[in-house]
């Protein structure tokens, strides 16, 4: 529990700063989205895009005129934020004692190392979850002027349910590579480079048919705005993937940081 409390507290600032972030990117999007409510003209513009940039974005699936639709857009900005902060939680929260030279205090300490990584692993989990509750909480707030109807609270719900889950996947893939990696400074960026990789993977699928069985190698396809709108909940097929990849990365963890020798 002192372990819990200690990482509570030493990733308190990062919750903070990523938190402030993402509240300024909602109340920025939700002034701009006062100009797209209830004006069919704004569609109009749009429909002039590219069809490779509407694909790209999704916006083929949203009525960016209602709150329901524009924030069925904002989603990929959540999950990236998201997907990227738990990553960073998950590879530093146990690479940093490396990185700071402190790990031998935690060597000494009379708990195996696998109660270490469930410390720090439930300190970073209970930040993916303040995140979430935050987003939630703001996204409320912001768009109360216009008066979202039920439908609209139905699908925030379902998008905060659905970038909790892209956290855990990619908190668990960080928790690996913190765990797994020598060399521990290169464990945060390379969690980015896979959450990019895997975002990117996404867009291509959407544009190019004869790419959609990427879809099954990135998250962010999982949990797609689009499809949650339509089809009202989530895919079980990707449920499933996700648990799978969850489980694998976590116990891959635990044994990898068990065996490894680690850099006083």
């Amino acid at each position: 529990m002192n372990i819990f409390l200690r990482e509570l507290k030493a990733n308190r600032k990062s919750l903070v700063i990523w938190s402030v972030i993402l509240i300024l990117l909602i109340l920025i999007a939700v002034s701009k989205f006062s100009a797209f409510a209830d004006n069919p003209e704004m569609l109009a513009i749009l429909d002039s895009m590219p069809d490779v940039v509407m694909d790209a974005m999704s916006m083929r699936a949203f009525n960016l005129t209602t709150v329901t639709g524009f924030y069925g857009l904002m989603f990929i900005y959540f999950g990236l934020m998201g997907a990227m902060a738990a990553a960073m939680w998950g590879s530093e929260i146990i690479s940093k004692e490396e990185r700071d030279k402190t790990v031998e205090f935690s060597l000494v300490l009379p708990v195996s190392r696998s109660r270490v990584i469930t410390a720090k692993a439930s300190a970073a989990l209970a930040n993916c979850i303040a995140f979430v509750l935050i987003t939630w909480g703001v996204s409320l707030v912001a768009v109360r002027p216009y008066s979202p109807d039920r439908a609209f609270y139905e699908f925030l719900a379902l998008e905060m349910a659905a970038m909790f889950l892209i956290e855990l996947i990619f908190l668990a893939i960080g928790l690996l590579l913190g765990c797994a990696m020598k060399r521990y400074k290169r464990s945060a960026s390379t969690a980015v480079a896979i959450i990019l990789m895997t975002y990117f993977m996404s867009i291509f699928s959407v544009m190019d048919e004869r790419l959609d069985f990427l879809k099954y190698a990135t998250p962010f396809r999982y949990y797609d705005a689009g499809e949650l709108l339509r089809r009202g909940g989530m895919d079980g097929v990707y449920l499933l993937l996700s648990l799978v990849i969850v489980v694998v990365c976590v116990a891959a963890a635990y044994v990898t940081y068990n065996r490894r020798d680690l850099y006083i």
